[in-house]
């Protein structure tokens, strides 16, 4: 201590101390304070979304062998776009164009089944008309040919369908519909993989399906059909068939409805006047020379003038007023580039011709373009392909129930198999399409059975036609 320095001096200066060290204190808290509040208001996970989606990581703990679908990583990401594709199948008219021209050539008005021997097989000569009674039976109840539709429909729209199968006592087999959303895990087994996305598989193989979560309700794997789309097979749910262009087809639907209003507001107003050398007061005295009406709503509100321009009209200015017509200045033509190359690339996801998606065949030549090799008819081929083999195992269902039930034998499965015929792709030429298929029935290739079905006919009907026909012949000849 100076010696000059008092105590209470001292007492001074060591509070001062004090209270320098509090400032610095509080000025740091300040700091941590502004840092914290600067967090809650820019997200750190920011750098993680791109065009307002964030970015998914590559494997989850959780997942349940989801890993190879990028798209979503657990039951409400995969709500949300099941929900998104959903409002597109309702709302988006490209979008029900495409479901809809995909549904007329992979379903058209229903494929043809029939029951016939296998080869090489001692078959019962009754037992393949008793399957044939017992498919045309499920066909029949369960309206089959437009559940075919719906089923791909939902299969495109969410990305799945579940069929659920209910055997009556009778042997007959009914078949209904489960909302994917009715398939979804219980909150007692939410943390465990093997129970992921509401269905229940082999801890060690995801394709062994062993249940399915419905309505918390577990049933059993071999009474529901998943159909499912999109996905590598070890993924437990699909996607929807519009997932990867949702954005283009929000888009094209924006644009179309943005050039609309423009085009609407310009061509309903028909000139603009441009006073060059007039003020406010002289325009408006302008305007109110020239009106047809002048209306007003009440006393303090302000007068609206009218005027009316009938066709043919013919405007005369003076020199200082000058005319412009904003319509002459709109060219659709532009817009309407970018619509067309967003609807190429919605076409290019689906493999489909732009035209069957916009519905505007200027630009593609229908034949050249729905021919057998051309990529759409491949990819219709490959579609329906796929649906026969989903379709044969739920006949073979209805079947297996006829046999529980003792309708049929026991063995039917391994005398008989079914047939499936779905509606012709490319465009036909019935005459030369005949005469191919007259040179194959003489030449022992093609049976009349096989022709009869691939007409789209059934072989028995018609031969019971073709001999009442002639008994009508004969009896007409006799009473002559």
């Amino acid at each position: 201590m100076n010696a000059n320095t008092t105590p209470a001096d001292a007492g001074q200066a060591a509070h001062c101390g004090d209270n320098g060290n509090d400032v610095e204190r509080l000025m740091a808290r300040l700091h941590e304070t502004y840092d914290e509040l600067w967090d809650r208001v820019v997200d750190p996970y920011t750098p993680f979304y791109d065009d307002g989606e964030h970015w998914l990581p590559l494997a989850s703990p959780h997942a349940g062998g989801m890993a190879t679908a990028a798209a979503f990583t657990n039951e409400a990401e995969h709500a949300a776009i099941r929900a998104q594709c959903r409002a597109l199948a309702q709302t988006n008219e490209f979008a029900i164009n495409g479901h809809e021209n995909r549904i007329s050539f992979v379903v058209g008005t229903g494929h043809v089944y029939a029951a016939v021997p296998r080869k090489h097989r001692r078959v019962p000569q009754q037992l393949a008309a008793q399957v044939q009674a017992v498919l045309e039976e499920f066909l029949n109840e369960n309206r089959w040919s437009l559940r075919q539709q719906e089923l791909l429909l939902r299969k495109d729209r969410d990305g799945e369908a579940f069929l659920r199968y209910f055997p009556l006592p009778d042997g007959r087999l009914r078949v209904r519909m489960i909302e994917p959303g009715q398939v979804a895990t219980p909150a007692h087994r939410a943390h465990e993989p093997a129970a992921s996305f509401g269905i229940e598989t082999d801890p060690r193989d995801v394709e062994n399906v062993l249940g399915y979560w419905v309505d918390g309700e577990l049933v059993a794997g071999g009474e529901i059909q998943h159909r499912k789309a999109n996905v590598d097979r070890n993924v437990k749910r699909g996607l929807p068939l519009f997932y990867p262009v949702r954005d283009n087809l929000r888009r094209v639907e924006k644009l179309l409805r943005n050039m609309s209003i423009v085009a609407e507001i310009q061509s309903a107003i028909a000139l603009i006047r441009k006073h060059r050398a007039g003020t406010k007061t002289t325009v408006q005295q302008f305007v109110r020379d020239q009106a047809d009406e002048q209306k007003s709503a009440s006393p303090a509100a302000p007068t609206r003038t009218f005027k009316r321009y009938r066709p043919g009209t013919i405007l005369d200015a003076h020199g200082n007023v000058d005319y412009d017509f904003p319509v002459a200045g709109l060219n659709a033509a532009n817009y309407v580039r970018i619509v067309q190359a967003e609807l190429r690339a919605i076409a290019a996801r689906l493999v489909m011709p732009e035209f069957m998606l916009s519905s505007d065949a200027s630009n593609a030549a229908y034949a050249s373009t729905l021919v057998a090799e051309g990529p759409a008819m491949k990819m219709f081929a490959r579609l329906q392909a796929e649906q026969i083999v989903e379709d044969l195992e739920v006949l073979w269902r209805a079947v297996q129930a006829a046999i529980d039930a003792g309708r049929l034998p026991g063995d039917t499965r391994s005398l008989i198999e079914i047939q499936a015929s779905p509606p012709r792709l490319t465009p036909r030429n019935e005459r030369e399409e005949v005469e191919t298929f007259r040179i194959e029935l003489e030449k022992g290739i093609l049976s009349p059975q096989t022709w009869s079905r691939m007409r789209g006919l059934d072989y028995e009907q018609e031969q019971a036609n073709w001999a009442a026909h002639r008994r009508a012949a004969a009896g007409s000849m006799v009473s002559d």
